[in-house]
């Protein structure tokens, strides 16, 4: 019964609902012999719904995730990239909270630097008027767990990846770091690898942060294919890696 009602609230809810109502429409559209119109209302519908299902988005995502495989950590600074900050949301020492993805980061390099005893260099500006100073913030975080000051820099100026690959690598190259071990959500690294590459330094890819069941079996059953905000969520996350790599490559 549980998951007949996540089902149930899954096509109710946008954006199930809004699938119903436009196949409802192209319905409604060859029923009344307009067929070349319900028939493009269709097609929308059916692109709509693909992007929606987290088989599609799972799929497309699980790529990215599955590039790299966690290593053996080799290196002489661990290097964490942001994700999103706000500014103003209330934290146990002060104010600020890194997102999502971002604290997943975080917490990865922290246990990484206790296993390595490897400094830790934290990456991300401001990128919004209202959000928050990401490198700023996780340094006070990374003090409030147990992080030695004098094993934390920050670079607090970045607000897209490729300013990560930039300002970060300069500020290796002046500390006389040459091997880094990267550190970012599994489906971001390929994009970050690549920039970073772009920028002349050779990094150590290590994933963290995993959306999906990467590297583990495809279970395929009815929530699969149910549509779900936080499924388009994903789809659309993965095509802007996607773009981005292209970008990249382009560049």
């Amino acid at each position: 019964m549980l998951y007949v009602v996540k089902i149930l609230y899954s096509w109710v809810l946008p954006p199930g609902g809004l699938i119903l109502l436009l196949l409802a429409a192209a319905v409604l559209l060859y029923r009344r012999r307009s067929r070349r119109l319900g028939t493009a209302v269709l097609t929308l519908t059916l692109l709509l719904y693909a992007t929606c299902i987290p088989l599609v988005g799972e799929r497309l995502i699980g790529g990215l995730e599955g590039r790299y495989p966690q290593p053996a950590p080799q290196g002489d600074m661990i290097v964490v990239l942001g994700g999103g900050a706000t500014a103003a949301t209330p934290d146990i020492d002060g104010r600020g909270n890194e997102l999502g993805s971002a604290s997943g980061r975080l917490l990865t390099a922290v246990r990484l630097h206790r296993l390595t005893g490897l400094p830790i260099l934290f990456s991300g500006g401001q990128v919004y008027p209202d959000s928050g100073n990401e490198a700023n913030i996780a340094r006070r975080q990374l003090l409030g767990l147990g992080v030695e000051e004098s094993a934390i820099r920050i670079e607090n100026r970045s607000r897209s990846t490729r300013e990560n690959a930039e300002n970060t690598a300069a500020l290796l190259r002046e500390g006389g770091f040459k091997a880094p071990i990267l550190v970012t959500s599994a489906f971001h690294l390929p994009r970050a690898v690549a920039e970073f590459r772009q920028a002349g330094m050779t990094v150590q890819p290590y994933p963290t942060d995993y959306t999906t069941n990467t590297g583990g079996p495809l279970r395929l059953y009815a929530g699969k294919l149910t549509p779900s905000g936080s499924a388009m969520a994903m789809t659309s996350l993965a095509l802007k890696e996607y773009l981005g790599l292209l970008a990249v490559s382009l560049r």
